[in-house]
This record gives structure tokens, C-alpha cells and sequence, in this order.
């Protein structure tokens, strides 16, 4: 007595295929599981039992030899339950039923079993439903909350079940699963953002949002405490283009997989906002773990991540975000496996200059040279190099705070020029890319200087003893510049304008 049935397992946000091999033998009664399964993976027995039990069948009382193949491959969670125990019914079906199992010929079964076969969600359905079209499924069997998550994936039939028994009814040709159909879009865990009308002051401040937004730059924002950084960065949300449907799968995969999507939720539309408290451990940021899960840093793919008092994180977790700063993805080594996650994110980070927070304020400062070169050098060098847009911020005067004049533009205003900006890039690049992305090769070849545009950057270079990096980044940040002025060639005023956004580099480093 034999029976395959098909799953899936999760490795990082990629699926797998996986068979489920079940063999009932005679002998004293057992459960023997092999194929790497996880502690998760091997307390299913008990689920598996209890489940097929409660759905008015009986369990064999016989030997069960478990396969879960291929054997190389690590597997984890809960999301084998449901076909383990359809594969341990069909098995244990002796002599066969009349019409055998159809409803089991090319379907891939995810979910967890409760005890009393009720079919529980699980993360990482989207990566499944994605991987089983490819695979050429003929459609996936999902509990009913993952249900609107998985029929998102277009040409897959996606078929929700409540429990055990209606799987099981299904499979066996004498009842029908509806086919979900495609849910309204979700929003991503995020807070609301600010609208930049709301923000007093701070022109310079807003003017690079708008340009961090328009071509996708890091960010920093340094000034003493109430000057309005956090403000700021929140408002940088409000600013950035919806996500297109290529990137909504990408940002709602990484999503599914850490078990943020909610249920009856489809595709996550907004881009994400990310502000992990600076208490956060390296592997919370960048991710990891035995089984690695991604971090704070692909929770905002596609979107931003806020570091609010950038100098109080861990050295260590800062250090890591150098790589996934330069590109866009985090790789985690655990012994013979790799797991890739996507991390194309825009970082904005908002620090104090000092302990006291009044260095380059107009407030008198209490710190010491010694003590502000020390604050000011747990932001390292490499790092704040790869951080286009460095801005100084000072407290808003009184006249700016107590003023009734209305605000001479909104977020909606400023976003329009976003879209444009970025449509431009698109048309250029590709979609999906902005200026920021470029390599150094491709920075070269769209951006061409005249020779006194070139004169301004050398002697910018000099002044302020930039790096080759930096230098990089202020021609992809001119680009952007020019992009919303609508221009088609770089010219010293946006040369000279970039250049105004890396002042901090001397002064900090």
C-alpha cells in the first residue's frame, strides 16, 4: 500500500517541490519520517492523527514509512500537514476505493491540520502558488485564509477547504472545492504617513525628500532633537509612486514568508514602511535564524526603512546593512545553504550630531571636540558613503511654527513630480530602476559632463575629499535632479546642487 502526494517547502522565498511518499506495511504499529524534516515537520504526526481521527476515519494500525523527497532538502513548518494526511488515508486504502483518487492528479496541498482537522493559514502560500504554476499544477489546495493570498497568482486554480474532511471528500471525486477568486489588494504593515504641508519649515530638508524619493536615494537627516527629523522621514512615504504589479508580487512574497499578509488580503499595494527601534539585533535587521527569515531590511523592499537615532544601533547591525545598501539583496550562509532575499530599499536615517544634540545648531553645545568626534563616529565612514543625500536640519524659528500662511505645496503635489521623474527613469532604464541603481559603468555612460560642468565636480572632489563612490553617487543624484527639471543633460546646476547633499561627508568623517 503506497500513495504520493504533492507539497511544497520554503526555502528563504523560493518553493520547492516536495513528494510525500507514505507506505503502509504490517507489523507493530509506527511512524517513521525521514527527508530532513524539522521539529515542526516531525510533530505533524500527532496533528496527522488526531485530524483523520476527528474527520470519522480510522487511523491504519499499521507501520507508515515517510518520504519526504527530495531528501537534500531542508523542510520546516507546518504547511505539510494537509498532505501527509491525505497521503496516510490514500495509503492506508486497502482493497482501493472504486474510481480510485482523482482529485489528487497534479494538485499541490499546503496548510496545517488543528486537531480536529480543521485546515489552519500558513506563511509563505504566495511563493507556493507561484512555484506550483511554473511547476505546471493544475492548481493548489489552500486553507480558506490563504485563499485570496494564493489566487492573486494568475492561470493557477486556487481551491480553499476548511478542513481535513472536505480535502478528503474532494480528492475522492464526490464533492467540488469552489475556485477562489482574486481578492482587493492589501496594504503593507506601515504607519500612516505624513503629509509634507504638515511640516513647518525645513525647505532644504523637503527638497530631498522629494529628491530621494524621485530617484530612490539614501537618506540622512542630522540635527538636534524636536527639529522635526522624524516628521520628515515619515513624510517620505507619502511621496513615493504605488507599487506596479511586478513589484507587489515581489514585495507581498517576502511578506507572505515572514506571516505578514493578512488573511483575505491579496497582493500588498503600498510600498513598505519599515522603523525597527534601534535596540534591533543584526539578525533582526538583515535577517537569519536556523532556518533564516528575512529581516527588517526585505520587510521594506521596494520601500523604506527608517533608522530613527541611527547612531544607537549595534555597530554590528549597521555594518551589515554596507552590502544590501550596494546590492539590493541580503544573502545568509547557514552551513551548505544560501538564501537570497530581495532588499532594493530606500534608507532614511535621522540622528543627533551629539550627545547633547545642539552640534551644528544654533543652540549652545555641551560636548566636548573628543565626545562629538566620538558620537558622530558610530556612523562609519563606508556606510555614510553609500548615503546620497546628507542633510543638516535646525530647529524651526518660532515666526515658521506660529505663521498661518498655508503651505505652498502638499504631498499629492510633490508626488506628481515623482511620477514624472520616475517615468522618465523607466523609459530610460527599464521598469522597476531608478537613477540609484546604476552601477558605476552605467553612471558613466548616461551621464555626460561638459568640460566646465566637469571642473565644478573636480573642485567639489577636492574641497570636500570625496571618495570614487561618492563621487558615483552625486552624478546619480545630479541625474535625478536633472530628471525633474525635466532636462536631458546634466549641467553644473545640478551638479552643484548634488554636491550641496554631501557637505557631510568632511564634516562628519
Amino acid at each position: 500500500m503506497f500513495a504520493r502526494i504533492r507539497g511544497a517547502a520554503v526555502d528563504g522565498i523560493a518553493a520547492h517541490p516536495v513528494a510525500i511518499e507514505v507506505h503502509v506495511r504490517g507489523g507493530l504499529p509506527g511512524f517513521d519520517l525521514v527527508g530532513l524534516p524539522d521539529k515542526a515537520v516531525r510533530e505533524a504526526r500527532v496533528r496527522v492523527r488526531s485530524a483523520i481521527l476527528q474527520s470519522g476515519l480510522s487511523f491504519p494500525n499499521s507501520h507508515l514509512s515517510i518520504n519526504l523527497s527530495p531528501g537534500t532538502l531542508p523542510k520546516e513548518g507546518t504547511a505539510l500537514d494537509l498532505p501527509l494526511a491525505v497521503a496516510v488515508v490514500v495509503a492506508a486504502d486497502d482493497p482501493p476505493r472504486n474510481g480510485g483518487w482523482p482529485g489528487i492528479e497534479n494538485h499541490v496541498l499546503v496548510g496545517e491540520l488543528a486537531l480536529d482537522g480543521r485546515l489552519r493559514p500558513v506563511p509563505g502560500v504566495l511563493p507556493i502558488a507561484l512555484e506550483a504554476r511554473r511547476w505546471g499544477a493544475a492548481g493548489v489546495i489552500v486553507p480558506a485564509a490563504n485563499a485570496a493570498e494564493a489566487a492573486a497568482v494568475e492561470g493557477l486554480s486556487v481551491r480553499p477547504a476548511a478542513n481535513l474532511g472536505e480535502v478528503l471528500e474532494f480528492v475522492a471525486g464526490r464533492r467540488e472545492l469552489p475556485v477562489a477568486t482574486p481578492a482587493p489588494p492589501g496594504t503593507c504593515t506601515r504607519r500612516a504617513a505624513v503629509d509634507i504641508a504638515d511640516v513647518k519649515g525645513q525647505l532644504l530638508a523637503k527638497r530631498a525628500l522629494e529628491l530621494a524619493a524621485a530617484g530612490g536615494h539614501n537618506l540622512l537627516l542630522v540635527g538636534p532633537p524636536g527639529a522635526g527629523k522624524t516628521l520628515l522621514a515619515r513624510a517620505l512615504a507619502g511621496l513615493l509612486p504605488p507599487l506596479s504589479r511586478e513589484e507587489s508580487i515581489e514585495v507581498t512574497r517576502v511578506h507572505s514568508v515572514a506571516g505578514l499578509v493578512e488573511a483575505g488580503t491579496g497582493l500588498l499595494v503600498d510600498r513598505p514602511f519599515r522603523a525597527p527601534h534601534h535596540t534591533v539585533s543584526r539578525s533582526g535587521l538583515v535577517g537569519g535564524g536556523n532556518y533564516p527569515r528575512p529581516g527588517e531590511v526585505a520587510l521594506a523592499h521596494r520601500g523604506v526603512l527608517f533608522l530613527d537615532e541611527l547612531a544607537e544601533f549595534e555597530r554590528g547591525a549597521l555594518e551589515a546593512l554596507r552590502q544590501p545598501l550596494e546590492s539590493g539583496s541580503v544573502r545568509i550562509t547557514r552551513g551548505m545553504r544560501t538564501v537570497r532575499f530581495p532588499a532594493r530599499i530606500l534608507l532614511a536615517g535621522a540622528m543627533n550630531p551629539c550627545r547633547c544634540g545642539n552640534y551644528f545648531s544654533s543652540a549652545p553645545c555641551h560636548c566636548t571636540s573628543y565626545e562629538v568626534s566620538r558620537y558622530l563616529s558610530r556612523v562609519s565612514g563606508p556606510l555614510l558613503d553609500r548615503i546620497d543625500l546628507h542633510v543638516l536640519v535646525d530647529r524651526v524659528r518660532y515666526e515658521e511654527l506660529a505663521s498661518d500662511a498655508p503651505p505652498v505645496e502638499g504631498s499629492a503635489d510633490v508626488a506628481e513630480r515623482v511620477v514624472r521623474a520616475r517615468e522618465r527613469q523607466a523609459a530610460r532604464y527599464g521598469p522597476a530602476r531608478t537613477n540609484a541603481d546604476l552601477t558605476g559603468s552605467e553612471v558613466r555612460r548616461t551621464v555626460s559632463l561638459d568640460r566646465p560642468t566637469r571642473r565644478v565636480l573636480a573642485n567639489a572632489m577636492s574641497e570636500y575629499q570625496l571618495s570614487a563612490r561618492a563621487h558615483d553617487r552625486i552624478l546619480k543624484l545630479a541625474r535625478t535632479i536633472a530628471d525633474l527639471d525635466g532636462a536631458d543633460a546634466v549641467d553644473q546646476r545640478h551638479i552643484q546642487e548634488a554636491v550641496v547633499f554631501r557637505k557631510l561627508d568632511k564634516a562628519l568623517v
